[in-house]
């Protein structure tokens, strides 16, 4: 009878403690990345007055382009290591009407 008194408390006692956060750590969770990823050598060789064709052979095609008509091309670049923060980072660029790059906004990597 003590046997099975002791057994239940043990099982008892892991299911209570499976849902602490000390075993987070023992579940593999992969990396995820996610959009396109760039290196700052990439951002500095794009400078304003390249067109929208420069730019793409330069950095690929945009993760997003601006549905509304303004000429905005969004490059996201999202990270979520495993078990540490999620980071994300955004260049922005904007055309004029005739497709030139007039604007450049790297915002850098954002911790959420």
């Amino acid at each position: 009878m003590r046997c099975k008194t002791l057994t239940a408390a043990a099982v008892v006692l892991v299911m209570l403690t499976a849902g602490c956060s000390t075993f987070e750590k023992v579940v593999y969770r992969p990396d995820i990345n996610q959009g396109n990823y760039l290196t700052p050598t990439d951002v500095a060789k794009v400078h304003k007055g390249m067109t929208q064709q420069q730019v793409a052979y330069t950095l690929g095609t945009p993760m997003m382009q601006d549905p509304f008509g303004t000429q905005t091309w969004f490059y996201v670049f999202r990270q979520q290591p495993g078990h540490e923060k999620i980071t994300q980072q955004t260049l922005t660029l904007t055309f004029d009407s005739a497709g030139v790059l007039t604007d450049i906004q790297n915002k850098p990597a954002l911790t959420q």
